[in-house]
């Protein structure tokens, strides 16, 4: 792999199944810690088949060692990131692929923050029989995750993002992708 190579990015339930899928996925960069890749209006499919664009452009990590990935979107209003505690992700034949743990935390432009989903955790817990070990990771890590965004630590920089927006908008450019381009929000 190589940045400027597309790839997918498929999401996992602890039983296995697939649960959400996204296209047009362009890779940033690639670190022994994390990868960063950007896409907008990715196409993505629901388990149940429904498909839908995401809306504005976004700028992901995926860590090797961390429990959750970061997204960060460029909407409107200013910067959010949507951040999903799951596994280390690992890649095959092109396709990211991770298991989601349901919570999630949401980071607004103002740096306050809502962990989400909490509710749907703890059905999970049970349905699908996580252990003591695999709750415990989570819960250090959604602190972990809760410490960095205090902080301010990256990925949670609007430089840091803007910059990686700005790398992916030229990858883009430079491959010729005018599919993936059109409706591209200028944000800042």
């Amino acid at each position: 792999m190589e940045v400027g190579d597309r790839l997918k990015i498929h999401a996992y339930k602890h039983d296995g199944q697939i649960y959400r899928t996204w296209d047009n996925t362009v890779l940033l960069e690639i670190n022994d810690d994390y990868i960063v890749l950007g896409n907008n209006r990715a196409k993505v499919t629901e388990e149940n088949g429904r498909t839908w664009y995401t809306r504005e452009p976004a700028v992901i990590y995926f860590y090797n060692n961390r429990w959750f990935n970061v997204i960060g979107q460029l909407k409107q209003k200013g910067l959010f990131y949507y951040c999903n505690i799951a596994s280390p992700y690992i890649i095959e034949n092109n396709i990211i692929k991770y298991i989601d743990y349901d919570l999630d935390l949401r980071v607004f432009p103002n740096n306050s923050f809502k962990v989400l989903d909490e509710a749907e955790y703890e059905l999970h817990y049970d349905e699908m029989e996580y252990t003591k070990d695999i709750d415990s990771v989570v819960k250090y890590e959604l602190d972990k995750l809760i410490k960095m965004v205090k902080n301010n630590e990256e990925p949670f920089s609007n430089i840091t993002i803007e910059s990686y927006y700005q790398k992916y908008l030229k990858e883009i450019k430079k491959k010729g992708w005018q599919n993936i381009q059109k409706n591209i929000l200028y944000w800042m």
